[in-house]
This record gives C-alpha cells, sequence and structure tokens, in this order.
C-alpha cells in the first residue's frame, strides 16, 4: 500500500468531519449527509484550491451551513432494505439500470497526473481537477516533500535514491524559475490603467505557471473530484484492478472501500471472482493478447525510439467523411420531414448550393455565445485527429468526455516543447536542463519500471494520442479550447483542428458554424477572465449592500 501524507486535524474539526466524510486520513474518501448543491460548490473550489477537500470544507464551508439537525446523521439508515432490493433486482437478475440510479461525490487525493488520466477515462462521469494553471507547485506537502508520487516498488529498489534527488531536483528548478518569470512577465506587461492589483496579479501569476508548468514530471499529485453513478464507478474500478500500474491497483482499493460506506449493494460484484474478477482478467488478458500478437508481427513497433523516426505534425485529421455535411444536411431533413433516409439524401444531393447553405444557416441559427449550439443533426458526421502535443495540452484535451480517445505511454522519444516565453526570458538554458535530467531518469527506470518509467517525464515532453469525435462535440471543444483564456499549447492545437476542417476536409459550413473560434493572439491569457471575474464580484457586492 503507498504511504499517504495524512492532514492533522483538532479535535472539533474531527466531530465536524465525521458527519459529512467516510474517514479522516486516506486519500480517498466520498461525502455524505450534504446538500447536492453543496457538494458540487465544493468541488468547483476544490479545482482551483491548494487546500485538500477537508481542509477547505472547514475553512469556506462550514461557516455557511446549518449543521444543527446533522449531529445523529446516519448515512446507513435504510440501507438493510436497499441491500434486499439490490440482491433481488440487480445481482439475482441482472437489471444494470439499477446502479444508475446512485451517485456519489468522491475525492481522490495525492494521485499522480499518470493515474488521473485513468481515473479520467470514464464517458459517464463528472471530473474537476486540479489545475497546474492556477496552483503553484513550489509548496510542498505537510510532510515537507514535494508534490510528487514516490513508487513504494521504485523506492524499494536500487533506484530509489536516485528517484527522489532528481524530482527534487526538478521540482527544485520549477521552484527557482516561478518567481524570475513572474518578475521578467511584471516587467514585460505593464498593469494598465483600470486594473486592480489583484486582477493584474492572478494574470501574471497565471501566464508564469503556463511557462513553466512543463517542468513538472508527471508524477506531479493531483488532486481529483469524481462524481458517478453505482455503474460507472463499477466500470471505473474493474478497469483500475486490471491495470499493470500498482498505483492505479491500489488506489482502486482504496476506492473501493470508501464506495462501500455509501452505496455498497452497487459494487457488490466488484471483487466477486465469477463476476468482477473475470470481467478484471478480460481486460488484463486482452491488452496482454493483443501486445503479444504486434511485438511478434512487427518487433520493432512497442520500442518507444521508433516513434521518433517518424515526422509527426502537431495535429493531423487522419480521417473523415468526404460527404460528411451532405449527412448533416440529410439528418436535418430527416428529423424535420416525412422522408426517409434514402429520400431525403436523394433530394439533398439535388439541392444547389445556395439551398445547401440556406438550410444549415436556418438549422444553426444566430449562436449569440458558444453555448449555443446546433442540434443532434451535427452528429451524423465524425473526424479523426491526431495529436503529438506536449503532455500538459495532452491533459486538458483529455479530458473532454463525449468523443473517443487513445493515447500511447508518456516517453522522451516524441521531444518536447519549450515556451516563448522561457526563451525570451533567457531562462531556456535552465529549462533544458531539467528536461535532460526527467529525460535520464525516466531512461533510467524504463528497463526494470516500464509502468512507471512515465512519472519521470516532464510534461513538456510530447505524447502521440488520437481523438475521434463528431462535429458538434468538435464544435464545443474547439471553441472551449482556442478561448483568449485558454493555455497557448491547446489553443493552438484548437486552432489548427479548426483550419483543417475548412481547407483539409472541405468542411465549409461546419467551420463557418464555429463562430466563436479565436484565431487571435493575446499577451495575458487570463487578463480578460479576471476583469470579468472581478466586475462579477463587484456587482454581487452591491447587490448585497
Amino acid at each position: 500500500m503507498p504511504v499517504y501524507v495524512a492532514e492533522e486535524f483538532t479535535e472539533a474539526e474531527e466531530q465536524i468531519l465525521r458527519r459529512y466524510v467516510t474517514n479522516l486520513d486516506l486519500p480517498v474518501f466520498a461525502l455524505v449527509n450534504l446538500p447536492e448543491v453543496v457538494k458540487g460548490a465544493l468541488f468547483a473550489r476544490y479545482s482551483r484550491s491548494p487546500k485538500s477537500l477537508r481542509r477547505l470544507f472547514l475553512d469556506e464551508f462550514i461557516g455557511d451551513l446549518d449543521m444543527s439537525g446533522d449531529v445523529t446523521f446516519d448515512a446507513t439508515v435504510g440501507l438493510r432494505r436497499a441491500e434486499e432490493l439490490y440482491e433481488k433486482v440487480f445481482f439475482e437478475y441482472g437489471d444494470d439500470s439499477v446502479a444508475q440510479l446512485g451517485g456519489v461525490h468522491l475525492a481522490c487525493e495525492q494521485a499522480s497526473n499518470v493515474l488521473t488520466k485513468l481515473l479520467e477515462w470514464g464517458r459517464l462521469m463528472s471530473y474537476l481537477e486540479q489545475s497546474t494553471r492556477y496552483l503553484g507547485y513550489d509548496n510542498r506537502l505537510p510532510s515537507g516533500h514535494y508534490r510528487y508520487y514516490r513508487a513504494p516498488e521504485i523506492l524499494e529498489s536500487p533506484l530509489g535514491a536516485r528517484y527522489i534527488g532528481e524530482m527534487d531536483r526538478m521540482f527544485d528548478c520549477y521552484a527557482e524559475l516561478l518567481p524570475q518569470v513572474t518578475q521578467w512577465l511584471s516587467t514585460r506587461y505593464p498593469k494598465e490603467a483600470g486594473d486592480s492589483d489583484f486582477v493584474y496579479r492572478q494574470a501574471i501569476r497565471a501566464k508564469a505557471l503556463d511557462a513553466v508548468r512543463g517542468l513538472l514530471p508527471a508524477a506531479s499529485l493531483s488532486n481529483v473530484g469524481i462524481y458517478g453513478t453505482g455503474q460507472a464507478y463499477e466500470m471505473l474500478l474493474l478497469r483500475l484492478r486490471a491495470h499493470p500500474l500498482p498505483e492505479a491497483r491500489s488506489y482502486a482499493d482504496l476506492m473501493l472501500e470508501e464506495l462501500r460506506k455509501v452505496i455498497p449493494s452497487f459494487l457488490r460484484r466488484v471483487d466477486v471472482a465469477e463476476r468482477g474478477g473475470e470481467w478484471s482478467q478480460y481486460f488484463e488478458s486482452t491488452r496482454s493478447a493483443t501486445a503479444r500478437v504486434l511485438e511478434r508481427i512487427w518487433p520493432d513497433a512497442l520500442n518507444p525510439a521508433v516513434s521518433a523516426e517518424v515526422e509527426a505534425p502537431e495535429v493531423r485529421l487522419v480521417e473523415f467523411d468526404p460527404d460528411g455535411e451532405l449527412r448533416i444536411l440529410t439528418e436535418i431533413a430527416v428529423a424535420t420531414t416525412r422522408l426517409s433516409e434514402a429520400a431525403a439524401r436523394s433530394r439533398v444531393e439535388r439541392m444547389s448550393e445556395d439551398e445547401k447553405a440556406e438550410l444549415f444557416t436556418a438549422y444553426i441559427g444566430n449562436r449569440t455565445n458558444r453555448r449555443h449550439r446546433p442540434g443532434r443533426a451535427f452528429e451524423a458526421t465524425s473526424y479523426r485527429f491526431e495529436f503529438v502535443t506536449d503532455y500538459g495540452a495532452f491533459r486538458d484535451l483529455q479530458r473532454h468526455r463525449m468523443l473517443t480517445i487513445d493515447w500511447q505511454p508518456l516517453t522522451t522519444a516524441l521531444g518536447y516543447d519549450v515556451p516563448a516565453i522561457i526563451e525570451e526570458s533567457g531562462l531556456s538554458s535552465k529549462y533544458l536542463e531539467s528536461l535532460d535530467r526527467s529525460a535520464a531518469l525516466a531512461d533510467a527506470l524504463e528497463p526494470d519500471f516500464p509502468e512507471q518509467a512515465p512519472y519521470a517525464v516532464a510534461l513538456a515532453y510530447r505524447i502521440r494520442y488520437v481523438m475521434e469525435m463528431n462535429a458538434r462535440e468538435a464544435m464545443h471543444l474547439i471553441e472551449l479550447r482556442s478561448g483568449a483564456q485558454g493555455h497557448p499549447s491547446y489553443r493552438r492545437v484548437a486552432q489548427q483542428m479548426h483550419n483543417l476542417l475548412a481547407t483539409h476536409a472541405g468542411h465549409h459550413h461546419v467551420a463557418r458554424a464555429m463562430t466563436f473560434v479565436d484565431h487571435g493572439a493575446t499577451d495575458l491569457e487570463r487578463l480578460e477572465s479576471e476583469r470579468r471575474a472581478e466586475a462579477r464580484r463587484r456587482a454581487m457586492s452591491a447587490d448585497l449592500n
């Protein structure tokens, strides 16, 4: 079992917490006995706070709660009757839909960035992850250690001392460069008239954090808030229990223990040998068998070095339907008229270009903000993209759930990206030195610890992944991620995706429908967002007064 750094609470704080969390000293725990709006607000604040969820709850939420009726709360009330019903309806008869009706807010703390990607795999769950764009990693855990995962199997090996030493040096470099970049940015971008000191400092700090986050290794710890149904948690646990990464399997055990305190019935099958056991074994065996076949027929294909031999653009549109816009128009017609699919397609093909444009325009309508998206007809065509981006950009794009994504293991073979700010500020030599240290440590881990080697890889290194999405999801992703407040690395990716839809796929109507794609350049990405946030705070304050 990995060693986690437990927080210390006063006796009074423990008495409060026991009513609302399922344990006080483990990194995984569920929230109970709280209104849904409080749990949602707590998770929202969680993603941009350096505090643990328990500490955040005590410091910022307790004062606004009426706890007078909570002292005698018992989360197990009614559990026996529920379990009896579940036994009859679900476990005995296999009605999986029952497990979709109970949900849990689960806090997952001190998870590596490698693990967070596994936690966020499922489509039918909601996630909020601690942000590297708003929170500095120059502060330490209560134990005094930097915030990175210390894999027991590595620490107990001959590489243990080197792992700790090199990781500490990477974090030392991050902590050294962060104030230097902040100072350089303050000189490069003076405060504008009308901006408060708070707004200006927030925008500068966000820009500095964006610039240095590439130094952080993938072992960096993060907190993730998850909300999901019993069925979604069951699938997550089955995958984690079959994963070759020891951290994933250990975390699955912690999650199962806490979830069973809240929804025990819905997770009964997970560790039953002939149910969940066989299911996890299926995942494990198919993964291993697939790798063996590919290794036999393509002996070099599983070597990380082979990826470096291929010239790889940052974004490539590898597959699309040339008739995609005709499919969208056909779907519009089928949903609106009484025509069959074949009859509608035949008529669409005979439409003039002006008529097609008119129908597209009517269906898309007047989009006054990016959340106004056309209907499901835009799901009639799909696009498959291949990306080779830094791991930091991948972390942000991976969280989109209404698409299909797969990625290769993180290595250093595809090289790295150095932010322009690092080069312009004259700090690139220190930055590159830390990246070289990251690569050397990953290479040292690879022979004995291939699954753990990605822990050492800095976020600036590139990873290859593919994403397939329909046009409606593409609109959401591209408009959101191209926004001026976004990180420069994924803004650039979204802008390229938009260009490829128009120029490579030739889907001009789809591309034009994405009216909120931002192709402009910006200096301080978070400045306008911070200005709007301050305006909202002032308006709320005025209303209260």
